[in-house]
Formats: C-alpha cells, structure tokens, sequence
C-alpha cells in the first residue's frame, strides 16, 4: 500500500508521516481513503459496464426466442403467401373487370338511324335498314276541317298512321309502331293537308 501527497501527488510509503518530497503531514485515514475511492472507481465503471451488456444480450435473445416460438407454435407464416390468396385476388378482379366490359358492350338500347320531315299534302318512299325498328310519326293539320292524314306503310305488312275527320280537333297526334326484320324493308309516307309531319326512325342496338 502507499500514500499519495494531497499537495504535490508524490507516491509515499505507507507508514510514513510526511511528504518525502514536499514535506506535508499526512492524514492517514483521509488519504487511505481517498485513494479506496480513487482504486474502486475504475472498477465500478468496469463492473457497470459488463452490467448493461449483459442484459443487452439477454433482452436481445430473449426477443429471437419468443419470435421464433410464434412462428414455429401457430404454424403461420408472416410473410404472405406468394401464387395463393394475391393471385386469386388478382384473377377475381380481372374478371369482375371483363364481366363489367362485356355487360357495357352489350347494353343495348333505342338508337336514332333517320328523321323525315315535310308539309302539305304528298307521298314519300324511305327505305329502313333491316333489326328491331321502331316507327315514330307525328303530324299536325290544316284548319279545314276537312279529312287529313299521316299513314306510314311498310312492304311488310307494317303500318301506322293519324288522321282527322271534319270535327276534330285541330292538333298534333301522333303514333308509333315496332316490328323485328331480317332485310331492309320499303317505307311509303303518305301525308295529306297538313301544317308539319315528322316520321323517326330507331333501331334497337
């Protein structure tokens, strides 16, 4: 053991009672314990440390345990499953997205193909492309009081019309008429003292 100078530092011997070098009486039980103090401060630092890596190590393994044992006990599998339930996913959408495709290119729906228009009194042929066609006619007469009319004839057999008798009502009437043809069909509009007539065609596609 020795003795440290407070006053200029210098190593002494144990037993002795004054500085060799600076000649400063000792303390003994000062000096022995500040130089306890200055011997376990090194080795707290050392012990505390060791401490804290020690229980570093131990939260770490302690954290790959418990993970592996979730993993291993459930027997699923944190990372999703590739070709499985993304695919399927995946292959319901691409065909929720064609069955929408298809039902928007095959909405059908009333379609105008041809609109004739005239006055007075005449005849007009029109031809009408073959499908489901609707016929829609309208006319509106002269003030004579005497027999008018809007008749619209098919080749077919198809026909439609409006008229008025000599009490009628002078205003528009109107009429319409459907039918279903594999081949173009050849119209006749007849039309007798009138103001305005209008004949429109549709087809259903």
């Amino acid at each position: 053991m020795v003795k440290f100078c407070s006053e200029c530092g210098f190593e002494n011997k144990e037993d002795a009672q004054f500085c060799k070098k600076c000649g400063k009486p000792f303390d003994s039980l000062k000096n022995t314990a500040h130089k306890n103090q200055n011997n376990n401060k090194p080795k707290n630092n050392n012990v505390l440390i060791i401490a804290v890596a020690a229980v570093i190590c131990v939260a770490i393994v302690a954290g790959a345990f418990v993970l592996m044992n979730n993993n291993s006990g459930d027997g699923t599998n944190i990372l999703p499953s590739v070709g499985s339930n993304n695919n399927s996913s995946d292959v319901n959408n691409v065909s929720t997205n064609l069955d929408s495709n298809n039902d928007s290119q095959t909405q059908k729906s009333w379609k105008l193909i041809d609109t004739y228009t005239g006055d007075g009194s005449g005849t007009k042929s029109i031809p009408v492309p073959a499908g489901h066609i609707k016929i829609k006619l309208s006319a509106y007469p002269i003030k004579n009081y005497a027999t008018n009319h809007l008749y619209v004839d098919g080749s077919n057999g198809e026909s439609g019309g409006v008229d008025w008798g000599s009490t009628s009502d002078v205003e528009t009437k109107s009429d319409s008429f459907e039918y279903s043809s594999n081949s173009e069909v050849e119209f006749t509009i007849d039309y007798y003292e009138t103001v305005s007539w209008e004949v429109k065609v549709y087809q259903y596609c």
